[in-house]
């Protein structure tokens, strides 16, 4: 029996309903987070957009606490990146994408070169269960005992070896500080040999199947774009009975779960303000469904970093900034073609409330539409 094909527009609304897009969602943090299987935070805080954009009546102070009190904690999982998981997820899946991190021995090869790595991470582990520590100061201290090897280097042997939580203050609201880790041990000892995550198998199956529950309908390759893993052809395969099946108008198969929303292609879908790294657009090996631009020069931007996007019907259609003064704040929208009236109305509001969002101490906040195409971003769908 021939498979369903589904249209880029199909695809477009099932990713917004997936992705808490389409309407904000009443789900408390927590378990918004767990069902979009973490965002990518390795920024301090844009990523509280994401969430804002989410989640009806969002509160920012929430997800601190959150980290604060190791309920949410941000550690390098999918494609070695920093995200924002549970902590249950968190325990989950990092396991799973070591194969990932171990990737990273490439780029230090020749500076781990007469290293024992696995004594440098037990070293490693010892001074980081002690207090949390930067690279670089974990580097140096390593230095004392492998005084013929480059601090930098060093720091990065716990990074690929061990799985780190990044700590807090860094990444609750409000608050700053230094990019400092722990081990997932130290910091959640109550979970990491807790029965009840899976793990091995178990949890490979769990991190697909819940993958297409938040990114579904997708292919294996937007899979393991998503993750960073290879091979999970086999897994998919050995899940099939528990999927369903559909082509896209290229012809390539994608999976989901049975029971998931797939709106009609003519729902309509509201303005949204995505973050720089926001997941929608990264968890894709082909991201036609959501966009006509190549973002993968997106990276060309200054300092390498992505600009915020904005999502009008459903597709990427602007870039959007903040600026401020000492008592107001602007969010600048670049629109990158035509945009109906109704949907710069759209902007507009959108806009306003997100500029009370990131600047509730403000006297005035505004939004400024401008016709131009950034140079960052260049026609053609990846």
């Amino acid at each position: 029996m021939p498979q369903p094909v589904l249209s880029r527009r199909s695809l477009n609304r099932a990713t917004l309903a997936r992705q808490l897009l389409l309407e904000r969602s009443g789900l408390d943090t927590l378990a918004a987070v767990e069902h979009l299987l973490g965002l990518q935070a390795q920024t301090p805080h844009s990523w509280y957009v994401g969430l804002w954009s989410r989640l009806v009546d969002f509160d920012p102070l929430v997800v601190g606490r959150a980290l604060e009190s190791h309920r949410l904690v941000r550690i390098a999982v999918m494609r070695s990146t920093i995200h924002l998981v549970s902590a249950r997820d968190a325990v989950m899946m990092r396991p799973v994408v070591q194969a990932v991190t171990d990737r990273a021995r490439h780029a230090f090869g020749s500076r781990w070169q007469g290293l024992d790595l696995d004594t440098v991470a037990e070293a490693s582990r010892e001074l980081l269960e002690r207090r949390p520590l930067s690279f670089a100061e974990l580097g140096s201290e390593l230095h004392k005992t492998w005084p013929d090897h480059d601090v930098q280097a060093l720091g990065q042997v716990a990074r690929m070896k061990l799985a780190l939580v990044q700590t807090p203050p860094r990444g609750v609201w409000g608050k700053s500080g230094l990019a400092r880790h722990t081990t997932i041990e130290s910091w959640l000892p109550e979970l990491a040999d807790a029965e009840r995550i899976p793990r091995g198998t178990e949890a490979v199956d769990e991190m697909v199947l819940r993958y297409f529950g938040a990114f579904g309908p997708a292919s294996v390759h937007d899979l393991q774009a998503w993750c960073g893993l290879t091979r999970l052809r086999e897994v998919v395969e050995r899940l099939r009975a528990r999927l369903s099946a559909f082509r896209d108008e290229d012809g390539t198969e994608l999976f989901d779960l049975p029971d998931a929303a797939r709106p009609h292609a003519d729902t309509p879908a509201p303005v949204r303000f995505l973050y720089d790294y926001d997941n929608v657009l990264l968890s894709y090996a082909n991201r036609s469904r959501m966009t006509g631009y190549d973002t993968a020069v997106l990276g060309s931007a200054k300092n390498g970093i992505l600009p915020n996007l904005v999502l009008v019907d459903g597709m990427v259609s602007a870039a959007w900034a903040l600026s401020r003064t000492e008592d107001s704040a602007t969010i600048d929208v670049s629109l990158l073609g035509p945009v109906s009236a109704a949907h710069r109305q759209q902007l507009s509001e959108e806009g306003v409330a997100l500029a009370r969002f990131l600047a509730p101490d403000s006297s005035a906040v505004d939004v400024r539409m401008v016709d131009s195409t950034p140079s960052v971003l260049r026609a053609g769908a990846e």
